[in-house]
């Protein structure tokens, strides 16, 4: 529990930050086919254990995933977000529900942030509780998750390579772990880019998979060397998927790579946004390897899994959409 108070902390200590004159940051920009090359592998891994240490974060082009599916799962989103009594049949605050939906407001009671989010994997098992309905919700954000989360082993295999673990270091854990899909709606206000829609935050599992249909994704970086200070990340190349690191990742690489804070906002358009988390299964407990403890490297982190971070989150009532 070490590691989620101190995210807290950090978390509570950001939002002092001011939202005027956030600049935008270059996100390193990865070609995914490098790492099904023999040749071009070793140094796009390179690459990608780079971004990882430097920034916390990476974008992905030529990963696969065709452009109508990740499209087509943008408008079921955003389609399910138009569907009062659907919402209201799945709304519930209970962090362990697979499926749930649930809303944040502003201090006037004007909403800011819609949340749906669906367990994925195994799709056979999860899927059958999604929504039914707008039509063919089921098969469009299917699609996606299961192609996303082909991008997201992949690029597992990668990061615990380029820590010098080897690409199967956690095969079948990984093959057998959780992904969680999170669809966001948020209201538009016209002429701001400065209203947070979702707080400072990090994700507890190893990445993030993040598609968005307009910019309002921030983090908190120190890329310049001069102080964290919060970043604009802008969605400029068609069907890039962002990817960020999350808290068990961190715990993994006993620090060599840290977990991004992270928050949305609100401008003037209508954002639907998907966000794939993927890490082990729920009571699995990621611990640091031995591999990355040593003098100069002491062990940093107690070992955490899903469940105690579900069943933290619930105790303190830090979750919920809530103003």
């Amino acid at each position: 529990m070490v590691l989620i108070i101190a995210i807290l902390n950090v978390v509570r200590a950001t939002m002092a930050f001011t939202l005027v004159n956030v600049e935008p940051l270059t996100v390193p920009v990865l070609d995914f086919s490098r790492l099904n090359c023999s040749t071009s592998r070793p140094l796009a891994v390179e690459d990608i254990g780079r971004a990882c240490k430097k920034m916390g974060c990476f974008q992905v082009v030529n990963h696969g995933i065709q452009g109508s599916i990740i499209s087509s799962a943008l408008e079921a989103a955003a389609g399910f977000f138009e569907l009062p009594s659907v919402k209201a049949g799945l709304a519930s605050e209970d962090v362990r529900k697979p499926v749930r939906f649930s809303e944040g407001f502003m201090h006037n009671n004007n909403k800011k942030r819609a949340l749906l989010k669906l367990y994925a994997h195994p799709l056979s098992h999860w899927i059958q509780f999604w929504p039914l309905t707008p039509v063919h919700y089921r098969e469009k954000m299917g699609n996606y998750a299961m192609e996303v989360r082909r991008v997201a082993l992949q690029l597992m295999d990668a990061i615990l390579e380029s820590l010098g673990l080897g690409k199967a270091y956690m095969g079948e854990k990984l093959d057998d772990g959780i992904q969680f899909i999170a669809t966001n709606s948020y209201s538009n206000i016209s002429g701001s880019d400065s209203t947070v829609g979702l707080a400072p935050h990090t994700d507890h599992g190893f990445i993030t998979i993040l598609i968005q249909d307009c910019d309002g994704l921030q983090i908190l970086n120190d890329i310049d060397g001069n102080g964290k200070s919060w970043k604009k990340v802008l969605a400029r190349v068609p069907d890039s998927l962002h990817v960020h690191i999350g808290d068990h990742l961190e715990v993994l690489s006993n620090g060599r790579y840290k977990s991004l804070v992270h928050r949305a906002v609100i401008n003037s358009h209508n954002r639907i946004s998907i966000s794939s988390t993927h890490g082990l299964s729920m009571d699995e407990k990621v611990a640091t390897p031995k591999e990355l403890v040593d003098e100069q490297w002491p062990k940093k982190y107690k070992e955490s899994s899903f469940h105690d971070f579900l069943d933290y989150i619930r105790a303190k009532d830090t979750t919920g959409g809530k103003s």
